[in-house]
This record gives structure tokens, C-alpha cells and sequence, in this order.
């Protein structure tokens, strides 16, 4: 199968467009013809060996997905060759930018007809996280304000449509270049952080969610009203430490499952939450989108087409 892959840590460069042998269905999996698979941050930390262990050579990135069932192994009742699904590989997985993916048809649904599969890989993983932390971990309620960092981003994009379903008040920070895209999906305040301190801007919010990292993600606390809470998916595995003992800080566990698939395509029913921007690439040039990505500038979501 053709496939993006690695045979060392580096940076985008170091990303191979080649051949690798096809992935059989061990029992309780499906193996997925891919049509689509997008590219997260997560990506191109592991192609710089940012979360350690031990790398298994070659490795394919890649998290989220979108294709068609082309077999299905020992166990499986609930899907069947020919269905169209989507999903986000297990906990600890790189392995979609690839023609063909071997995974536990527990954790994937099924795509309806009225979605593209680009916008399905686009919504997978960053819809998960959106919700996970959003919903989950945070708890947003409704008549809450909130401070979604890095607006633009998939991720956080999702979670400002989500936050504004619940009824929350939502503030974000982005460039300039994108306050009329991130206004029309919902925010009610967009922040311009080239020109703007945001703890200068932005007091007593009930909740933080940062995409961001590095010193926004620490100087997010001072936002916060007393009892406040802000969760972290940029910082690693642990949430920083707040520097006051009146709020709290969380790092959401998103885990794979597909009822959180399904409330995505729900939200999405409803008209709650639509795909962000996408641009396309085809596979052959993954390592130019993952140049973009880690750039860090990019509005919406990379989709890899296969």
C-alpha cells in the first residue's frame, strides 16, 4: 500500500512517500480502505520524537480518519465490507497517513451519506477532543463565559461551536486575519493576540480551554474568577500548575469510543457545529502539509487525500 511514513525523528522533511506491506484484520478489527485521513499538531511532535519511547521504524502517522470497510476480522457483527466509517485510531496509535488502516471496529462509526469524507477525518479527532474537554472534563454549563485559546485551530474551532450550543458565553483569541471566521462561528468576542494582552482584555471567566501552550497556557489562570477551571491539551501530559490555589487546573483524558463519534455527527445533525476550513492535500505531499501544520499559523484543518 502506498503510505507517508518515517524511518527516523526530525522534522517534516524526514517524511517518506513510498510502499509498505497491507494490514490484515486480526480478530475485533476492520481494515479500512482510506480516503481521507487529516493531520493534528500531535503529528509532527511525533515525527520530531517529542513523546519519547521506543520508535518502531518505519512509522506512519497519523491519528483520524475516514474510509471504507475493505475487511473485516473474526468477531466483528457490526459492520461489514462496503460500510463507510470514520474515527480516531486507539490511545498510543500513529498509523493513517496510509492507503489501507487496521483498527478496532469497536472505536469507529459509521459516516452518514450526507458526509464528505474529507469532512469526516476533519472533524474525528478534533471533535473528540472538543468534546472531551469541553464537555467532559470542563463541564461547561450554560450562561458560563469561557476563553477558548487559539480559535482558529481545529480543535478549538469545534469546541467554540460546542461552547456556544451549551449557551455559554465565548471569547477567543486569534489573529486578526481570522475575527470574521471565528464571529461566524460563534464567538462573541474575538481577541487579537498580536495587539491585545489577553489577561488585560479578559477577567472572570468560569472556564479556560487552551490549544495553545507554553506561557498562554500558565498566564491563562489569570483570567479565571475564583473557583474557575481550565483544561489543557497543549502542555503535555500533565496540566500546568496554576499559580493560585483557588482554581483548578485539568488535562482531559479523550479516549476513543464511538458514542463521542456519534455525538459528533448528532451535533452536526442539529446544525450545532459544521467542519472547519479545510484544505487539502493529497498524500504524496504529506510532508509539505505537516511543514504547515508545524508552522502553526493555519486556520482549520490539513485532510490528506488518498
Amino acid at each position: 500500500m502506498k503510505a507517508a511514513y518515517i524511518e527516523k525523528f526530525g522534522g517534516p522533511e524526514v517524511l517518506t512517500y513510498g510502499d509498505l506491506p497491507d494490514p490484515t484484520a486480526a480478530p475485533g478489527q476492520i481494515v479500512v480502505d482510506t480516503v481521507a485521513a487529516s493531520i493534528n499538531a500531535a503529528d509532527w511532535k511525533v515525527c520530531a520524537g517529542e513523546y519519547g519511547g521506543t520508535p518502531r521504524f518505519p512509522m506512519v502517522l497519523g491519528r483520524d480518519f475516514s474510509g471504507v470497510v475493505g475487511a473485516v476480522g473474526t468477531g466483528v457483527q457490526d459492520l461489514k465490507v462496503g460500510d463507510e466509517v470514520f474515527g480516531v485510531l486507539e490511545g498510543g496509535r500513529d498509523g493513517t497517513y496510509c492507503a489501507k488502516i487496521a483498527v478496532g471496529a469497536a472505536i469507529v462509526a459509521k459516516k452518514p451519506a450526507t458526509m464528505s469524507h474529507v469532512e469526516a477525518a476533519a472533524l474525528a479527532l478534533t471533535g473528540l477532543t472538543a468534546l472531551c474537554s469541553v464537555e467532559d472534563c470542563l463541564k461547561l454549563r450554560s450562561g458560563e463565559t469561557i476563553l477558548i485559546q487559539g480559535g482558529a485551530g481545529g480543535v478549538a474551532s469545534f469546541a467554540i461551536q460546542v461552547a456556544k450550543h451549551i449557551g455559554a458565553k465565548v471569547i477567543t483569541t486569534a489573529s486578526a486575519a481570522n475575527r470574521d471566521y471565528l464571529r461566524g462561528l460563534g464567538a462573541d468576542e474575538v481577541i487579537d493576540y498580536n495587539t491585545t494582552d489577553f489577561t488585560k482584555a479578559v477577567s472572570h471567566c468560569d472556564a479556560v480551554f487552551d490549544t495553545v501552550g507554553g506561557d498562554v497556557a500558565t498566564r491563562s489562570f489569570a483570567v479565571l474568577k475564583p473557583g474557575g477551571r481550565a483544561a489543557f491539551i497543549a502542555s503535555g501530559a500533565q496540566a500546568p500548575k496554576p499559580g493560585r490555589s483557588d482554581v483548578t487546573s485539568l488535562r482531559p483524558a479523550v479516549g476513543r469510543d464511538r458514542p463521542h463519534l456519534e455525538r459528533i455527527l448528532e451535533l452536526r445533525r442539529v446544525g450545532a457545529v459544521r467542519a472547519p476550513h479545510v484544505v487539502e492535500y493529497s498524500l504524496a505531499k504529506a510532508a509539505e502539509a505537516l511543514g504547515v501544520s508545524a508552522a502553526r499559523h493555519l486556520k482549520g484543518k490539513l485532510v490528506l487525500t488518498v
